[in-house]
């Protein structure tokens, strides 16, 4: 897999490209009054609405469904920001125009869909050949009464991501398997191999990881419940789990381990490519960004090693919207592009992991290498860590935003604003107020 690396900056340009477009002109599109495509002289027109890094445009997968398919015209946008994008999404279901046929559907926002748009999304649940996918998969985008509002595309099967340089500076294994073995099934040993790293390098101001919230991320989705109960409740403030995970992510703050950079915020593409931090708990799609934004300059120097314990972070699904003229159409399109060969393609050509049993178990998936991260097989490993996740993973209306909060209150910790019991404080009225 050689040309992983130059694949991917080429799918992050290319989306944000198309990206910056689409958030000029609006996710739905200039034209507000109308759903979706429609067909016209014995040729089918299928909107696409999705947003960052899917794969699905960048490698020429509509092209070869429209060579394949010549009465079928597939107009694809992609807003480069999810929040932009699901907000313009939540306007348009509520006004019932300018939806596209096709939406994207970030797992984040999956319990909301279910919960209170069902009625705007079709039902996958007739549809043949789409019983490949891992069981919780499905799972998360189905509603009660068993309709399925979409199907799946990636997952986030958690690895560490490191620096072997600045490892070896520190005085700790460099290899793969052994870095693995050294916070082999407690995250609290990776917390401790900061104490070590931090005591022990010699070569400049790095910080041992890049933010606190990663670490909290990983630690929370590893269990079923996260924020919310299996009935709907809040139970962010209660759950031993994300109380753990906030105790331990606060002593990583309070010791200094971190370079206090959120992932994916201002600060962290820089720290990225001027090598201020040496971990970062990395979902398989994350690799195709740290790739792009540290550079070739970094290239080798950076390793994938086994996280402590599995997790899932992310992943998305594509639903129809009941409104589009071409629904029909529009779900042959969307279970084509789903299918465990297509989602092979998608990870051999960016890295992003499947959600089909069967397309984690063929060949190019199993057997594939990152260059860019010093030969990590990728495919073995993110593979792995997707049978340790959680069979059952109980979502919430608000998990996104939820997310977003906790990150907000440790970054409180890590600069040095609030203590931890007057983070969690603040975090959790944030919460109530965001959440109603």
């Amino acid at each position: 897999m050689g040309t992983l690396g130059s694949l991917r900056r080429k799918a992050v340009a290319t989306a944000a490209a198309v990206g910056a477009l689409a958030l000029v002109v609006g996710c739905g599109g200039s034209d507000d009054s109308a759903t979706g495509g429609g067909e016209k002289d014995g040729k089918v027109t299928i909107t696409m609405g999705m947003y960052g890094v899917m794969g699905i445009k960048e490698t020429g997968l509509l092209e070869q469904y429209e060579k394949e398919n010549p009465d079928v015209d597939i107009k694809a946008e992609i807003a480069g920001d999810e929040q932009t994008y699901y907000t313009a999404l939540q306007t348009r279901l509520a006004a019932g125009k300018g939806l596209k046929d096709i939406q994207g559907i970030e797992i984040g926002r999956a319990k909301e869909i279910t919960e209170t748009q069902a009625d705007k999304f079709v039902d996958f649940a007739d549809v043949t050949g789409t019983d490949h996918f891992l069981p919780w998969k499905e799972s998360q985008i189905s509603t009660e009464d068993g309709k399925v509002l979409g199907l799946g595309t990636d997952i986030g099967p958690m690895a560490v991501c490191y620096r072997k340089d600045y490892f070896e500076k520190a005085g700790l294994p460099t290899d793969r398997e052994e870095v693995a073995k050294l916070w082999e099934g407690d995250w609290k040993k990776y917390v401790e191999v900061g104490r070590t790293f931090k005591k022990g390098f010699k070569g400049g101001d790095v910080a041992y990881m890049d933010a606190a919230s990663g670490l909290f991320n990983a630690m929370v989705y590893g269990y079923p419940e996260q924020y919310y109960d299996d009935k709907g409740e809040l139970i962010y403030d209660s759950n031993p789990a994300v109380k753990e995970a906030w105790n331990l992510s606060a002593d990583a703050a309070e010791d200094g381990l971190t370079a206090k950079l959120r992932q994916f915020q201002p600060g962290w593409d820089p720290g990225l490519a001027n090598g201020t931090f040496a971990t970062a708990v990395c979902p398989a799609w994350m690799l195709s960004h740290i790739s792009e934004k540290a550079g070739d300059a970094n290239k080798g120097k950076w390793d994938v090693a086994k996280a402590p314990k599995g997790a899932n972070w992310g992943g998305s699904f594509l639903g129809v919207v009941e409104q589009s003229p071409v629904k029909e159409e529009a779900k042959k399109l969307v279970a084509w592009l789903t299918a465990p060969e297509q989602q092979a393609h998608i990870f051999k050509e960016i890295g992003n992991i499947p959600s089909s049993r069967e397309a984690l178990d063929s060949p190019e998936v199993k057997n594939a290498e990152s260059e860019y991260f010093s030969g990590a097989p990728i495919g073995q490993i993110f593979g792995a860590a997707a049978q340790e996740i959680p069979d059952k993973q109980v979502l919430g209306r608000k998990d996104g935003t939820i997310k977003d909060t906790f990150s907000q209150g440790l970054a409180l910790i890590e600069q040095g604003d609030a203590s931890r019991d007057e983070a969690w404080k603040t975090t959790g009225e944030r919460i109530e107020k965001a959440v109603g």
